[in-house]
């Protein structure tokens, strides 16, 4: 995982103060390509990290070889563990190192470490919503889960009615290029699309939240709670087995692989809210897949096949070639 290069290397410039891609990418076992691109990576995000060419040079953290992170600024703390936090907030390995990483800081950073760290998750799990663009309110609101400000939001939800609360922001969500908002308010906590606020005032009033909070367990619950209203009905079928990545990505946690049949194929089992919502995305993949049951999508299938039929079969010509009599 990227993540858990980068907190090594990070690790590895604390203890050894000047390192090449080559000793990084022999001590993490990867190229060293790979090792440069991680190096230029936390360069690009302002991460204090500079190569030194020539003779004995290497890659090291501004200020030269030390035994803790000194150097850092307040707003390189912010971007390193901004970086590496989202990434390893879904892994217990990785946020082990991280920690250990937070504890190489000077006292007084520790806790706006934790706090960056702690700000952003990125689930890559779809919910059928892709390739929507950043929301220009996500640096505005992770900053304020960062600081600890209260923030007063104008949303509008799905049906479009307009409401303006006052909120804890406690962590931002990245599921897949849809951006998420988990905040306390006044009636508990709430998760709101970030492209769905109108607008977004920070306060200077100190937001509230419960020390045990943990960001990827809430997380976990509300993804928990999302997919049992989602997955009222299943389908079972037989996917061709080279189609077998694709299909696990277009469905993501909606998708379930059971074995292999005598042919080869994989049986998989699909949940969606409704029989017809299977059948309509199951009906791109064509003869590649079968579905076994239940009959209802079976049968919404049959009618979308019969429907596209009437809509495109060619139209017979009205004046036929006469054919030659002998």
């Amino acid at each position: 995982m990227r993540a858990d290069r980068l907190v090594a290397t990070l690790l590895l410039m604390q203890a050894r103060g000047r390192v090449t891609a080559a000793e990084v990418a022999a001590e993490l076992e990867v190229s060293v390509a790979t090792s440069r691109r991680d190096f230029e990576a936390l360069s690009v995000a302002g991460v204090p990290v500079y190569p030194q060419p020539g003779r004995g040079g290497g890659w090291s953290l501004l200020g030269g070889a030390r035994t803790d992170l000194t150097g850092l600024t307040s707003s390189e703390v912010k971007a390193i563990f901004l970086l590496i936090g989202a990434a390893t907030a879904l892994d217990s390995a990785a946020r082990s190192a991280l920690q250990k990483l937070v504890q190489a800081l000077p006292e007084t950073f520790r806790a706006q470490a934790h706090a960056a760290a702690t700000a952003l998750i990125v689930d890559p799990t779809p919910w059928g919503e892709t390739d929507r663009p950043r929301p220009e309110r996500v640096d505005q609101l992770q900053a304020a889960v960062v600081a600890r400000r209260k923030v007063s939001l104008e949303y509008e939800n799905r049906v479009h009615e307009r409401t303006r609360r006052l909120v804890d922001p406690w962590g931002v969500v990245n599921k897949d290029s849809v951006w998420y908002l988990v905040a306390g308010t006044e009636a508990g906590q709430r998760t709101f699309r970030i492209d769905r606020i109108i607008e977004a005032t920070v306060t200077e009033l100190a937001a509230e939240r419960a020390a045990d909070f943990e960001l990827p367990r809430e997380w976990g619950l509300v993804v928990d709670e999302v997919e049992r209203h989602r997955s009222i009905v299943s389908a079972t079928m037989l996917v061709d087995i080279r189609l077998l990545p694709a299909f696990r990505e277009y469905f993501g946690r909606h998708c379930q692989e059971l074995g292999l049949d005598e042919g080869g194929r994989v049986q998989m089992r699909v949940t969606a809210q409704m029989a017809r919502s299977i059948a309509e995305q199951l009906a791109g993949w064509g003869g590649a897949v079968e579905v076994l049951e239940p009959e209802a999508v079976k049968a919404h299938l049959a009618r979308l096949g019969s429907e596209l039929v009437q809509l495109y079969q060619p139209t017979p010509s009205r004046n036929p070639t006469p054919t030659a009599e002998n």
